[in-house]
C-alpha cells in the first residue's frame, strides 16, 4: 500500500514570532518544514530550539537553509531544491518605527523580497500555493472603521508602503499568471515570543522587571494609539487555512476589538499589582513621524469562508505574556542576587 506523500512547506522569516508558531503548527499536521534563515555571527534560532528535532524522528522534519530576501539567486536555488507545496512569506523588516530609520533596507527586504520569491516560484515552474503576510499597517490613515478587505490603503510608514507593494504584487501574480497566491491582512498579533522592541512585549517585560526591582521605569511613545490585538498562535492557523481553500483570496484576520496602548499598560501592570502611572513615562524618541491612530479589523469574511475565529482574547493574551516574562525576570533576579552576594563576600 502506497503511503501518502508528506506535504512540504517553505517558510521565510521562520525565526520570527509567526514563523516559529507556523512551523510548530505545520509539523503537528505532518508537514516537512523548511525555513530560510539569515547567516549571522550568533545563533538566532531560539524560538525554534524546542521544535527543531523530534527525538523519535531519524531525520529532522524541520530543515533550515541560509538565505536572504535580497538575494534572488539564492531564493531561486532554495525553491528549486525544496520543491515546496506551500510557501509562507513572513520575512520582513517588520518594526514600523525602525522602518523610518532604515527605509531603503526595509523596502528591499519587505517589498523586493516578495517579488523575488514570487519570481523564483514562477521561474522554477512550481505550482506552490503562496501566502503573503500583509499587514493592517497598510490601512494607515484609515478611510473607514472597521477595516475590511475592500477598505482603501493609506500607508503611513516605509514598512507599510513596502507591504502595500507586496500585497498588490500578489494580486497581480494571481491574476496575470494564475498562481495560487493570497494575502492575509493580519492585525496586530502578539505572544510570549514577540520581540522585546515591540510595544506589547516591551510593556510586559518592563512590568515584571519593575515588580522585581530590576528596572525603575518604562519609556513609551503614543499611549493613545489604538490597536486590534490578538494571539499569534491563533493567527498562524488562519494562514494555513487560506492555503487550503479551492481558490486563492485575501482575508482580514482580526479580533474585532480595539484597545489603546495605555489600556494594555494598565492591564499588564495590574497583573503584577503595580500602579502604572508611577513608572510609565513618555519619550518623544518613540513617536512616529506619521502616526496611525486607530486600527480595528472586520474578519467576518475569514470567519465565514475559512471557519476561523480567535480563541485568545486580550486579557488572556496579557496574562500569558506577563506570566512568561515574570519567569524570565525571576531568573534574572536570581542571577543578579547571586552576583551581588559574590561581590559582598569577595
Amino acid at each position: 500500500m502506497q503511503t501518502e506523500k508528506r506535504r512540504v512547506a517553505l517558510i521565510t522569516g521562520i525565526t520570527g514570532q509567526d514563523g516559529s508558531y507556523l512551523a510548530e503548527l505545520l509539523l503537528k499536521k505532518g508537514y516537512e518544514v523548511h525555513g530560510i534563515i539569515r547567516r549571522s555571527s550568533s545563533f538566532n534560532t531560539g524560538r525554534l530550539d524546542d521544535i527543531y528535532q523530534d527525538p523519535h524522528e531519524k531525520a529532522p522534519k524541520l530543515k533550515l537553509h541560509y538565505g536572504d530576501m535580497t538575494d534572488a539567486s539564492v531564493l531561486r536555488a532554495i525553491v528549486s531544491q525544496v520543491q515546496p507545496d506551500e510557501v509562507y512569506n513572513l520575512a520582513a523588516q517588520s518594526h514600523v518605527r525602525v522602518s523610518y530609520d532604515a527605509p531603503v533596507y526595509t523596502v528591499e527586504a519587505t517589498a523586493m523580497g516578495t517579488i523575488m520569491l514570487l519570481e523564483a516560484i514562477r521561474d522554477v515552474g512550481l505550482k506552490s500555493r503562496f501566502y503573503q503576510a500583509s499587514s493592517s499597517e497598510m490601512f494607515g490613515k484609515v478611510a473607514e472603521t472597521p477595516q475590511k478587505e475592500t477598505t482603501p490603503f493609506h500607508p503611513r510608514s516605509p514598512y507599510a508602503c513596502a507591504k502595500v507593494y507586496s500585497h498588490y504584487q500578489v494580486v497581480n501574480y494571481r491574476e496575470a499568471y494564475g498562481m495560487y497566491a493570497c494575502s492575509g491582512i493580519l492585525f496586530n498579533h502578539e505572544s510570549p515570543r514577540r520581540g522585546e522592541t515591540f510595544v506589547t512585549r516591551k510593556v510586559t517585560r518592563a512590568a515584571t522587571r519593575i515588580k522585581l526591582g530590576l528596572q525603575d521605569a518604562l519609556y513609551l511613545g503614543n499611549l493613545d494609539a489604538k490597536r486590534d490585538w490578538g494571539f499569534a498562535g491563533d493567527y498562524v492557523e488562519a494562514m494555513w487555512l487560506m492555503l487550503q481553500q479551492p481558490e486563492a483570496d485575501d482575508y482580514v484576520i482580526a479580533t474585532g476589538e480595539t484597545y489603546s496602548v495605555q489600556q494594555w499598560v494598565e492591564m499588564c501592570f495590574e497583573l503584577v499589582g503595580l500602579d502604572w502611572k508611577k513608572y510609565v513615562k513618555t519619550d518623544a524618541r518613540y513617536l512616529r513621524p506619521a502616526e496611525v491612530d486607530l486600527l480595528l479589523g472586520d474578519s467576518s469574511k475569514a470567519r465565514r469562508v475559512l471557519g476561523w475565529k480567535p480563541k485568545v482574547n486580550i486579557h488572556g493574551l496579557a496574562k500569558m505574556m506577563v506570566d512568561h516574562d515574570l519567569e524570565i525576570a525571576q531568573q534574572e533576579k536570581l542571577i543578579a542576587d547571586h552576583r551581588h552576594a559574590k561581590r559582598r563576600t569577595a
